[in-house]
This record gives C-alpha cells, structure tokens and sequence, in this order.
C-alpha cells in the first residue's frame, strides 16, 4: 500500500481571538486551519505514517494557506480537487475561560467542499491505503458530502479496505434522529468505530453503565474494534470482548479543539502497530498534547511521544 492512511474532509480557515477577548469587539484575529480529519492524519504523519487527504479547495490564496498547512505537517495533498467556484469554510473561535466556555461559530454553507463531486474524486489514491479514516461531521455537510462518504464505505468494502470511523456528532448540523438513519448504516463492520459516551447515549440510545454501552455500540455496529472516550475521565476499548481502559493524561488545558482527532491519531497509530491496547495508551497521550498547544494538529513526533509513554517527564529537560 502507498499510504498508512488516507481520508477526505472539509478544511477551513480559523479566525480565533484568546482568552479575555470578545468575538463582537475583535479588532484583529490569530489565522489557523482547522479540520477533523486532516487533523487525525496529520498527527500520524508527525508520527511518521505515510498519509494522504482529499478535499475541494477554492484556487485562490485561502485554499492554498489551507494546503501549504496541511503539507506542511507531512500530509500528502496530491488529489486536492481544486474550485473556480464556490468558497473556503470559516470558523471563528473565542477562547475562554471559566465561567464562559470556549465558543465556536462555523461559516460553512455553499463551500468548495459541499459542492465536491463523485466524479471529481481519485477513489483509487483513497483506497491506496492499509485503512480509510472517515468522520460523522462530513457526512452531516452537504448531500454531496453525504454521498461521497457512503461511496467511499461501499467501494472500501468491496476492496477490503479497513475503515476507521469517528462519530462526531454536531448538532449545529443535524438532529440526532437523521444522524442516526444515516450514521447506523456507514458504521456497520468498520474494523475501527470511534464515539464519545455523549453520542453512543444521545444519537444511538445506548443505556445502562459505561461498559454496557461500548457494549451496545458494538452489538448495533458489528465494528471489529470500539472505542469510547469518557471525556476528562479515561478512554474505554473493546476488542476480542475485552473491554480496555486507559485513564486520561494530567495536562493543563490551552486549546480544546482537535483532541478527539488527536486521541483517534494516537489509536491509529497503535493500530497500524498491530496493537490496540497500546493504540489507547497513544491516543490518551496524543490528546493530552492536543489539549496542551495552540492549533489543531498535534505538533509531535515519534520519539517524543515514545518517551512521554515512559515518563511524566520533568518540567525542564536540559
């Protein structure tokens, strides 16, 4: 196979003020590029995986700032379809800190990556692959976007192409009950089915304790593997009808988003390994550097990571 893994998602311009500052008063903002599923392979590729990522990007200065990031972290961007139509999403994000929540406002109708086409799509670069990383979020987006995901499954499927899976649900998007028709379908015998106890509880309905529902999810979605994250608290793993838990790193929080795509990096990570109990020992750790540095993909690298699994590490190395 050419790639470790490969996926195809939306990329967007960030607009963010820091803390103490206030979106309707912004006099100026720090630039970023944001993106769930470039932000999963780019972590693997700081890890040193072999990753691509398909999108649609506008053919002007913003769609280039968004690729030269995105190859900037090692990501293969060689299948960006590029648009004369159309345009870049936005979000625009005011940090915070208690009593007010971090606030994230997204500008994403009509864009470039909405509109993308099947036909438009190299879906042999995207099978090219040891497994396809694939997301709710993108096939909450647009028809287009909906189809596009559930062609991939289908020809990932039939070229036995594993397929890893992250629920994330938004409800800015849609409502649970669509999610839940269109979600249902996609995650059945994925060899690796990411979901948050919140959506396992809120889109799919699954009750009792935490290992009854990774339980559940398993049962409704025939997944080779399950993982279900328990926010601040620990991460829970299903494989083989083990249930795994691995609790979640001390880290002091400087920026919240990405860390789910860097928790599902870290797992893939140990997968590609060919061990998924270590995977989780990964994906708690790359989300905790996630949550520890400004922007979305985790900025590491194999030797650290290595070393951080052995170690709490000292507040100075010298």
């Amino acid at each position: 196979m050419r790639f470790d893994v490969t996926t195809i998602g939306e990329g967007s311009l960030r607009l963010s003020v820091p803390a103490g500052k206030r979106l309707n008063i912004a006099t100026s903002f720090d630039i970023g590029v944001s993106g769930a599923e470039a932000n999963v392979v780019g972590c693997l590729s700081r890890l040193g995986r072999k990753t691509g990522w398909v999108s649609c990007l506008p053919d002007n200065p913003l769609g280039k700032k968004v690729r030269n990031e995105y190859r900037s972290h090692g990501i293969n961007i060689d299948k960006i379809i590029w648009s004369n139509q159309f345009r870049l999403a936005t979000l625009y994000v005011e940090y915070a800190t208690p009593p007010r929540s971090t606030k994230v406002i997204f500008d994403r109708k009509n864009t470039c990556f909405t509109n993308i086409r099947k036909e438009d799509v190299d879906w042999s670069y995207l099978l090219d692959s040891k497994i396809i990383h694939l997301t709710g979020i993108t096939a909450a987006l647009s028809k287009n976007t909906k189809e596009v995901v559930q062609e991939l499954i289908k020809r990932a499927h039939e070229a036995k192409v594993p397929i890893s899976f992250d629920v994330n649900y938004r409800s800015t998007l849609w409502e649970k009950e669509e999610a839940y028709e269109t979600l249902l379908p996609m995650i059945q015998n994925v060899e690796l089915l990411f979901c948050s106890k919140r959506d396992a509880k809120f889109v799919f309905g699954c009750e009792g304790d935490d290992y009854e529902m990774i339980g559940h999810l398993k049962e409704i979605s025939k997944a080779h593997k399950v993982v279900m994250s328990r926010g601040a608290e620990s991460v829970l793993g299903l494989e083989d009808g083990v249930i795994y838990e691995e609790p979640a790193r001390k880290v002091v929080i400087v920026d919240r988003i990405g860390a789910g795509d860097g928790l599902a990096g870290g797992i893939l990570h140990g997968w590609l390994e060919g061990d998924f109990v270590k995977g989780l020992k990964y994906g708690v750790l790359t989300a905790a550097l996630a949550l520890s540095q400004y922007g979305e993909v985790v900025n590491t690298n194999e030797q650290e990571v290595n070393a951080l699994l052995e170690s709490e590490g000292a507040d100075i190395v010298r």
